[in-house]
């Protein structure tokens, strides 16, 4: 393709809303242009390396045996309101309207076609297993649409749905689709890591998500450091922590705490560790008041917690609600006497400590001394605490390292969460009907191309791993007013394109510092510049936008090294 006939117009502005690398550098690569806030147009450059993900992504899922089809963006109420989502999703779901006034929804995603599909065509379990997927255009009303394609409000996504007669069939189809999408990373040539995750709106008993490791990833993931454990910091569980030492039992007693509701207030104050002071949060669930106790020192993981409730609506206590609680203002609440009603959980990270302090449920006041079993105890034992860089792994093996990454898969197990509220249903051997077991399985195509460039880039621009580069290979011709530097150019052009290389020609007629800079921002892998200079001395200038180590090499053997380094990368 020559540069002087293709759609492409790179720009040495930097987008004012651009906060992160790839936003910034796609826009300004000429990959994408803003439309209205989280919606681009993808440009011809985007949608090759979209091109090459998609083609990457149906070659391996083809090995899973998932079969394509493709389904209506635009969903009818109705579907919603069967599986009870209608008035669940949130804001989220972009809620329109026809013009008999029938209600339908711009598709988030797509469970509900896909289960009602299945269900009016399937009857039999000989007609199971399935595994459908779709490669297609996404909305969701982002309420702050931000970091370009990484949260968008309108994106493109390769979304699966597998159909099972058995848990056993479900569990082979999710196990295929993880080795699917090892394989699919691998290719891109990402760093990448699967991580246990909470299933979130989507549902279903069990999830991994798939993360991009990048400095600037929204995500934080632990892992063991013998590699043997990864989640997100939503799911993650860790070993049992450290107790601060203790003595033997003392008696509890009030000490004033004059405007100290902070926890570091309180243990300096008391000349305690912060581990040694047990702060209660007072929360919302439903209408009903929950307390939880845990470690001063740790925070309560709200997604654990709503899990472990299992309600839709969860928010820390108001003041008012507080004192209903406990009688004090916010910041005096423990665990010692609460108001009948209200349900006390106790992290795990608690169980352990002996004469701890905490909220004295009295404004200005905190109890010391206290242990389990005498003062107070909970209803429940619970693990809801969020998991941190350092602590002990789960098993005992080593400690949990924490790093950011970026989401651009994430698998389910649905179980039959859809099929029983959409009578999705087969008939077993003995003719008697069950719900079908599902599975989903999900991957980001704008959001993984994006979280490419995060992981490969510098301060001059993107750095392209081949699998997903737009062109793999940059010929640049210097001074195209020189006849023979034309000439030259045009051949290699042709001869690389009979060998199958995807070839960008420049053939601008443009000052050389703009086409080295172009050159760097677009970031392709291989880099050829042909010139008067070079070639007076029959040979032509080769480099990789890795290294940008340049190489000069013969007129006649230039080609070959091109197809070298291709292949070598």
């Amino acid at each position: 393709m020559r540069w002087s006939s293709y759609y492409l117009f790179t720009t040495r502005e930097v987008p004012a809303d651009a906060e992160v690398a790839s936003h910034r550098l796609m826009v300004r690569s000429g990959m994408i242009r803003k439309l209205a806030a989280g919606i681009y147009t993808y440009l011809p450059l985007a949608l090759r390396s979209f091109g090459k993900l998609t083609d990457i992504v149906r070659r391996e899922l083809a090995k899973a045996d998932c079969i394509e089809l493709s389904m209506p963006a635009i969903q009818p109420a109705q579907l919603w309101q069967e599986s009870g989502r209608w008035s669940q999703y949130g804001k989220e779901l972009l809620r329109i309207e026809d013009r008999h006034g029938r209600e339908f929804c711009f598709g988030p995603t797509h469970e509900e076609v896909i289960t009602d599909l299945v269900r009016n065509d399937v009857r039999s379990y000989r007609q199971l297993p399935l595994n459908l997927f779709q490669i297609q255009t996404k909305f969701r009303d982002e309420i702050r649409p931000r970091f370009g394609l990484m949260r968008g409000r309108e994106f493109i996504m390769k979304d699966a749905y597998s159909f099972h007669a058995t848990e056993e069939s479900l569990d082979q189809s999710y196990k295929a689709m993880a080795a699917a999408y090892n394989r699919i990373f691998k290719a891109c040539g990402l760093d990448f890591v699967s991580v246990e995750a909470d299933s979130g709106t989507i549902g279903g008993s069990s999830s991994h998500e798939y993360m991009v490791v990048a400095a600037t990833g929204e995500s934080v993931v632990v892992r063991s450091s013998d590699g043997s454990y990864a989640a997100n910091v939503e799911k993650a569980v860790t070993g049992p922590l450290p107790l601060p030492a203790a003595g033997e039992e003392e008696t509890s007693r009030e000490v004033v705490t004059p405007a100290m509701t902070a926890v570091s207030d309180v243990a300096a104050f008391l000349e305690v560790e912060e581990a040694q002071v047990v702060k209660t949060l007072i929360y919302d669930a439903d209408e009903t008041l929950v307390a939880v106790a845990i470690r001063g020192d740790r925070e309560v993981n709200d997604v654990k917690l709503k899990n472990f409730l299992d309600v839709e609506d969860l928010v820390l206590a108001s003041e008012e609600r507080v004192r209903e609680a406990t009688g004090s203002p916010v910041g005096f609440a423990g665990p010692v006497g609460l108001a009948e009603g209200v349900r006390l959980l106790a992290d795990e990270s608690v169980r352990g400590l002996k004469n701890f302090v905490c909220g004295a449920n009295r404004g200005d006041t905190h109890l010391v001394g206290v242990n389990w079993g005498r003062e107070a105890e909970p209803s429940e034992w619970v693990d809801v605490r969020l998991a941190r860089g350092g602590d002990p792994a789960p098993g005992g093996q080593g400690e949990l390292e924490e790093f950011r990454g970026i989401e651009v898969g994430h698998i389910f197990k649905l179980g039959t969460k859809y099929s029983e509220a959409m009578s999705c249903n087969f008939l077993d051997e003995e003719g008697k009907s069950h719900p079908m077991a599902m599975g989903c399985y999900g991957l980001g195509i704008g959001r993984t191309i994006a979280a490419a460039i995060e992981q490969n880039y510098d301060d001059d621009g993107i750095i392209w791993p081949l699998p997903l580069a737009p062109f793999q290979v940059l010929l640049i011709a210097l001074n195209t007013n020189d006849e023979e530097v034309v000439g030259q150019a045009d051949a290699l052009y042709n001869t690389l394109r009979e060998k199958g290389v995807e070839v960008l020609f420049d053939d601008r007629n443009q000052r050389p510092g703009v086409k080295f800079k172009d050159a760097d921002l677009i970031g392709l892998p291989v880099r050829m510049v042909v010139g008067a200079r070079s070639l007076k001395e029959g040979q032509v200038e080769i480099s990789l936008r890795r290294d940008r180590e340049r190489q000069m090499v013969a007129v006649g053997d230039a080609v070959e090294r091109i197809l070298h380094l291709l292949e070598a990368s």
